[in-house]
């Protein structure tokens, strides 16, 4: 609860406004209740008024529901990609095997773990930034290794994953210069560039996941609106059957490659939103 007053409190918000922040109260009310004191606070309205992400100041983000930590540095779950979640849970046969790849701070595969019954929970990521923080929201949930998506998997895992995800980055190198600040000078760059289409990295998964998964196990993307055929066709052409799914609400597109038929429910789909103007999103 914030010990602030009602005065400090308003100028908070006067602070977050003038720096640019749309929802400066509810961001106020976020850093007071993150404060342990009035220097505290003075510290952390600042560091967010410089264009630190809020996640970063408060130290954690809200992802399905729960607080995961995340460090400075470290990428930030989107909100949209609860949709990927979502998909993977309804695929998740009972007792599945899991990897998070490019799994950041570790939120979707700790969120996924929460939300299905899963037995074994495995994520990697290149940066040890964010393996030091997935660690932390992993827990004892599964574990968590450090390197280059497949290298540091075990190798007793080949052929057993039954939900492969694999956030990787798809913001084509020259739109990475028109993303927000946030993200362009907060978050590390490998979470962001997905070189030249934005797809390079979602060819090198493709290309390795099917000896991976388990018959009937899927590997899920994101990726946006318009890279979504392209991908599609990355996926058809590493021999899984793909799939497009799209929430127009998170503003989300998400693609899944089976390895067969789907061990377990048809995921949710929702109807296509139009295709974006602009730069790719991150």
């Amino acid at each position: 609860m914030s010990v602030h007053p009602e005065s400090s409190f308003s100028t908070t918000v006067l602070a977050l406004r003038r720096a640019g922040c749309v929802f400066a109260e509810d961001e106020a009310r976020l850093l007071h209740e993150a404060a342990a004191s009035p220097a505290v606070l003075a510290s952390l309205v600042a560091r967010r008024a410089a264009g630190l992400p809020l996640e970063h100041a408060l130290g954690w983000a809200e992802f399905g529901g729960r607080r995961y930590a995340v460090d400075t540095g470290v990428f930030v779950p989107r909100r949209r990609t609860e949709f990927l979640v979502v998909q993977a849970a309804a695929l998740a046969p009972p007792r599945a095997v899991v990897v998070d790849l490019c799994c950041g701070s570790g939120a979707l595969g700790a969120a996924l773990a929460a939300a299905s019954d899963t037995a074994e929970l495995h994520a990697c990521d290149v940066e040890p930034a964010a393996v030091r923080c997935a660690r932390r929201n992993v827990g004892e949930l599964g574990h968590v290794y450090e390197g280059d998506l497949f290298h540091p998997l075990p190798g007793a895992l080949r052929g057993r994953v039954d939900v492969l995800l694999a956030n990787v980055p798809y913001v084509p190198t020259g739109d990475v210069a028109l993303l927000p600040a946030e993200a362009r000078v907060h978050e590390p760059r490998v979470a962001l560039d997905g070189g030249g289409d934005g797809l390079d990295v979602l060819r090198r998964v493709a290309a390795e996941a099917p000896a991976w998964l388990a018959p009937g196990g899927s590997l899920l993307v994101e990726a946006s609106e318009r890279q979504r055929d392209t991908a599609a066709g990355i996926l058809r052409a590493a021999g899984l059957t793909p799939r497009v799914l799209v929430s127009e609400e998170l503003y989300a597109t998400v693609l899944t490659g089976t390895r067969g038929t789907p061990k377990n429910a048809t995921p949710q789909v929702t109807r296509p939103a139009a295709a974006p103007n602009g730069p790719v999103q991150d």
